[in-house]
């Protein structure tokens, strides 16, 4: 019993802790990178930013939505800000960050015709020298 305590305890510390990794595609939705979510923001498309509060007061994509898909993004929020027949695209903190996949997946539940998942988020755009605000 002593021995399988320890080798436990040892796979347990030996072993790094995956970190949620979000999908690459959401059924109904388009994945796109930062370099197609740029010619698409250049377009007018609308970009809803799904992050908390203070991520999105952060540093964000301008002209963002904020509808934090915890606790206010809804099917009527969302209409509020785009059109079901409107292009949308959709972020949040990258692939480590479930929101924008969950927000994606809901707003095509919803009846959203071109949801547009940047699953690469905020990070990927900044990194790729696009405005923030």
């Amino acid at each position: 019993m002593r021995m399988l305590s320890v080798s436990l305890l040892a796979l347990a510390i030996g072993t790094p802790v995956l970190a949620e990794t979000s999908p690459e595609n959401i059924e109904g939705a388009t994945t796109v990178s930062a370099e197609e979510a740029a010619v698409l923001f250049d377009e007018g498309v609308v970009f809803v930013d799904v992050r908390k509060t203070s991520d999105y007061e952060a540093g964000r994509i301008p002209t963002s939505a904020h509808l934090d898909v915890k606790t206010a993004f809804t099917e009527e929020s969302l209409s509020e800000v785009v059109a079901k027949t409107e292009p949308v695209v959709i972020y949040c903190n990258g692939e480590e960050c479930m929101r924008s996949s969950q927000a994606s997946e809901m707003a095509v539940s919803w009846g959203w015709e071109q949801v547009n998942y940047l699953r690469e988020g905020f990070p990927a755009w900044e990194a790729a020298g696009l405005p923030v605000e």
